[in-house]
């Protein structure tokens, strides 16, 4: 069990951000903007092309690792699987959020986890992937529709393993349905304070600034 999860994280370290803003524009995304390196600072950095590449890469590299490496486990049960998945889900995105690569210093997860709970939970994702474009189309706010969609997913993840989300056929999905968006709102805590403060931006506009800016929502990351 223990290879494909370390194999999971190592995948979700890959800062595709940081390659791609080299590859495309020659700087280094951690130095402009926000200094964020998930899709929305590349995104308004050096263009929404490159940004969406990289959403779907980061995306990417959380769904693959999830879907095929607990294979490796040998499993002989479907709970077993299921168990594997979560775990090996948790590590890509744990890599994205603390890559080694870094010096764990990585992106919010947002992209990632979607990548891994479109294979856990199909219904869950849909659920959250409304909710967020939702948000968006009323509020333009990465940081907000990305919070609002974390909640919903732990919402409908939890309500559909009611009462018994904790059973031993289902309980490593329920800790994946709950540690996941905590660990995204946690990620999200000076996005939260210009929120309340009314000072967190909409995006749309392309960032302009040469060193990085906390004023930037990159929560897409």
């Amino acid at each position: 069990m223990l290879l494909p999860i370390l194999g999971a994280y190592l995948v979700g370290s890959i800062p595709f951000g940081l390659i791609v803003a080299r590859l495309a524009n020659g700087v280094d995304i951690r130095t402009v903007g926000s200094g964020n390196i998930g899709a929305t600072n590349v995104a308004r950095s050096i263009g929404k092309s490159w940004g969406i590449l990289v959403l779907v890469l980061d995306a990417l590299k959380g769904m693959l690792p999830t879907l095929f490496f607990p294979f490796l486990t040998f499993t002989s049960t479907e709970s077993g699987f299921v168990h594997a998945q979560a775990l090996c889900g948790l590590a890509a995105i744990l890599g994205h959020m603390f890559p080694c690569w870094l010096r764990f210093r990585g992106g919010k997860g947002v992209a990632t986890a979607l990548g891994v709970v479109v294979v856990l939970v199909p219904v869950g994702s849909a659920i959250a992937a409304g909710v967020f474009a939702l948000s968006m189309a009323i509020w333009r706010t990465v940081s907000l529709s990305s919070i609002l969609a974390a909640v919903s997913f732990a919402a409908s993840g939890m309500w559909k393993m009611w009462p018994t989300p904790f059973s031993s056929e289902t309980w490593s999905l329920a800790t994946f349905s709950l540690a996941i968006p905590l660990l995204i709102i946690m990620r999200h805590r000076s996005n939260i304070g210009r929120l309340l403060r009314g000072e967190e931006p909409r995006f749309g506009k392309k960032t302009v600034e040469t060193s990085p800016s906390p004023e930037a929502d990159d929560s897409a990351g």
